[in-house]
């Protein structure tokens, strides 16, 4: 047993050291080749159609729209898990009410996009505007991503000081209070009806566009990847800059942190501020592709589902957790013809990969590292141990 443990270990340090080795001796412009070649590629899925990768599609689950539409979902989860990792990845802060910021960012466009919107209709009767008015899209844009980063602030002031499983709560707590305020506040949110006409990039819903409707869905994946590629970038800047060598640091010891100079809890607050502000956005791509959101969308099973993802892709790494977004959100569509056992088997997925891979898919190099560590110091250990 021992022995399998270790041979396992060395296979998993390999791996991952080979593959990230391979690409950092990769010249410069080998690099930008390969990713320039992977974007197009993305850009390329809802089109898919090379032999021998056709049986990726789900088009055959109802109809030759859906495949788009689960790349639409894939996209908008994987900027959810960009957006939780910064928080639980970087900064070590559990988060459990990632949803509440999922779901302001939905509302957000509409209350302030929509005709349907009580907000709308109040502005509409206080200054004598026509019933077509509404905020445009790209104000409601922005108006989205400052709510949820004063969300988070909000949301961190009081209850960063905590730690471990008590901010945990915290925040499951947050993301119910979000869910029943969308369902009580009547004449703001409309209650359980929800809200319709929530529009899209071209200002009308979604139902009257041209390119950017109900029925086509690659429009909608097109744009979400594009916001998706944008914040991997400004993400990894901030990963590397004095922010995101701060939040290791308090991850790995905030005591240690301290006493070397970091404030901790600024940097825990900035944190929550650009997560819940990512979290915000891929909200309000979800509002308006669906056109149309109601409380029940955002329940406490799908902010459990997003930490998974970071969980199971690999907290820490980028790429992890962009894989495991991608994995949660395409399997159980591709298992839908076996509708009475898919969610079964997805759960038994996810505990074989908790057993084997407990550290998920793609870890961090910091964990790679301590793998490499690990099965050197079973390798100098005793036989018999």
């Amino acid at each position: 047993m021992i022995d399998k443990i270790r041979s396992a270990d060395r296979r998993r340090v390999s791996l991952l050291t080979s593959v990230g080795d391979r690409w950092r001796a990769l010249t410069k412009w080998q690099q930008a080749l390969g990713l320039a070649a992977f974007v197009a590629f993305l850009y390329y899925l809802p089109l898919l159609g090379i032999p021998g990768l056709t049986w990726l599609r789900t088009d055959s689950i109802d109809g030759g729209n859906n495949w788009a539409g689960v790349l639409f979902v894939c996209a908008i989860y994987v900027l959810v898990a960009i957006g939780l990792n910064v928080v639980v990845g970087l900064a070590g802060l559990l988060d459990l009410g990632y949803i509440g910021f999922f779901a302001i960012g939905a509302y957000s466009v509409a209350l302030f996009g929509s005709v349907n919107s009580p907000v709308v209709k109040w502005i509409q009767q206080e200054f004598n505007l026509p019933p077509t008015w509404a905020v445009t899209w790209a104000i409601c844009l922005f108006i989205a991503i400052v709510l949820t980063m004063i969300s988070g602030v909000l949301l961190g002031w009081p209850t960063l000081r905590l730690r471990g499983d008590y901010l945990a709560i915290v925040t499951l707590g947050f993301g119910e209070i979000i869910r029943i305020v969308a369902r009580n506040a009547t004449g703001l949110t409309n209650g359980p009806v929800g809200i319709s006409a929530i529009p899209g990039p071209e200002g009308a819903p979604a139902a009257d566009n041209k390119y950017f409707g109900l029925i086509d869905a690659k429009p909608w994946y097109w744009l979400a990847i594009t916001f998706v590629l944008i914040m991997v970038f400004l993400v990894r800047r901030l990963e590397h800059s004095r922010v995101g060598r701060a939040w290791l640091a308090v991850r790995e010891d905030e005591d240690a942190a301290a006493v070397m100079g970091v404030y901790p809890f600024k940097f825990k607050l900035w944190a929550f501020a650009i997560g819940a502000a990512l979290g915000g956005l891929s909200g309000f791509l979800f509002g308006s592709r669906n056109a149309f959101i109601d409380p029940t969308q955002f329940n406490a099973n799908l902010s459990i589902l997003f930490v998974a993802m970071v969980v199971v892709g690999g907290s820490g790494n980028m790429i992890g957790v962009s894989l495991g977004a991608v994995l949660l959100a395409y399997l159980p569509e591709r298992f839908r013809d076996f509708a009475d056992y898919r969610w079964l088997v997805f759960g038994l997925a996810m505990v074989l990969v908790m057993i084997l891979r407990p550290q998920g898919l793609v870890p961090s190099r910091r964990r790679a590292r301590e793998l490499k560590d690990r099965a050197a110091e079973a390798e100098e250990a005793p036989a018999h141990v």
